[in-house]
C-alpha cells in the first residue's frame, strides 16, 4: 500500500525524542500551537528538567505569538508509549550516526503507519540515517536552530522522501510558529548553517590563534551586526560538546579543515566546560 501522510495532525500528538538544549525546545514550539507533546529520554533528571523548562517557558510563548494556544506537555519513559499515535516524532538525540540509524530503525518498526520521522541532526543528512528502516519514504531532516528565539526549521529529503510529506509540513509547522525552509538538493549543514559553520569556525580560529578573546570577538559581532549575542555566547547555549560534534563531522568530509578551531573546543570539552548547561564554557553560568 502506497505511503499516505496523516491528515489528522491537529487531533494527534507530536514526540520529541530527547530532552536536551535542543529537543526541549522544540517540545516548547510544538506545544504553543496547541499539540499535546510526549518527551522521551533515557534520563529520568533530562526527562524531568524538559517537562518542567516547557512549562514554565510555555505562557510567555503563548502570549508573545498571535494566534497561539497552549498544549500540553508530559514525560514518557517508555519509547513505544510515547510514540504511539503520534503523527510526528522528532529525533533529537546527540550527533552520532551510531546513536542515530539504530534509534530510526526501531521507531519505523514501531510507530503508526503514516508516522512522520524527523531528524532533528545538524549536520547529518536523513539518507545516513535509514540504513535500518524500513520506510525510508517518511524520513527527512526537519532541523531546529534554537527556538523559541531563532524559529527557522531546514527540510531536507533522505532522498527518497515522499514529497507529499514535505508540502504537509511546509504547510503545518508555521502553526507552531516555526518558519521552514526547504533544502532543494542534499547539503551538509543545510541552507544556514553552512553559512554559519565558516563564520563560527573562523571566530574559533581568531582566539585559537591568539588574535583575539571570545568577549571581543563577540562584543565586536554585536556592535557590527547589532545582533543580541556573539559566536561564543551562541556556542555556549548549543553546548560545546554538540559544536564540537558537528565540526568532527565537517572535518571527516573535508580533511582540509584548520585544526585550531577544534582544538579549542577540546580543551573546553575535555575540562567538562560544555557551555550554559554545564554552568560554564567560554563564558561562566554559575549563577
Amino acid at each position: 500500500m502506497p505511503y499516505q501522510p496523516p491528515r489528522d495532525t491537529a487531533d494527534r500528538p507530536v514526540t520529541v525524542i530527547g530532552g536536551g538544549t535542543l529537543g526541549r525546545r522544540i517540545a516548547l514550539m510544538f506545544a504553543s500551537g496547541g499539540a499535546e507533546v510526549r518527551i522521551h529520554d533515557l534520563s529520568d533528571e533530562v526527562r524531568a528538567a524538559a517537562v518542567a523548562y516547557v512549562e514554565e517557558t510555555l505562557p510567555g510563548v503563548v502570549a508573545a505569538r498571535d494566534g497561539a494556544t497552549a498544549g500540553s506537555v508530559r514525560g514518557e519513559e517508555d519509547l513505544e508509549a510515547a510514540v504511539a499515535d503520534a503523527w510526528l516524532v522528532v529525533e533529537a538525540v546527540p550527533e552520532r550516526l551510531d546513536l542515530k540509524t539504530p534509534l530510526s530503525g526501531r521507531l519505523d518498526a514501531i510507530v503508526a503507519a503514516d508516522t512522520i520521522l524527523a531528524t532533528n541532526s545538524s549536520s547529518y543528512a536523513s539518507r545516513l540515517v535509514i540504513d535500518e528502516v524500513q520506510h525510508p519514504e517518511r524520513v527527512l531532516n526537519v532541523h531546529f536552530y534554537m527556538p523559541p528565539q531563532q524559529n527557522a526549521v531546514d527540510l531536507m529529503s533522505d532522498g527518497q522522501t515522499d514529497p507529499a510529506v514535505i508540502d504537509l509540513l511546509l504547510e503545518v509547522l508555521p502553526r507552531y510558529g516555526v518558519h521552514p525552509f526547504l533544502a532543494r538538493r542534499e547539503s551538509t549543514g543545510f541552507i544556514f548553517n553552512r553559512i554559519w559553520a565558516a563564520i563560527k569556525r573562523e571566530a574559533l580560529a581568531v582566539v585559537a590563534d591568539g588574535v583575539s578573546t571570545p568577549e571581543d570577538v563577540d562584543a565586536m559581532w554585536q556592535v557590527n551586526s547589532g545582533a543580541p549575542a556573539g559566536p561564543f555566547r551562541m556556542m555556549d547555549q548549543v553546548g560545546l560538546d554538540v559544536v564540537l560534534d558537528i565540526e568532527e563531522h565537517y572535518a571527516a568530509e573535508d580533511p582540509h579543515l584548520p585544526e585550531g578551531p577544534r582544538r579549542l573546543l577540546c580543551e573546553y570539552v575535555d575540562a567538562g566546560h560544555l557551555g550554559v548547561k554545564t554552568g560554564r564554557g567560554f563564558y561562566r553560568y554559575d549563577d
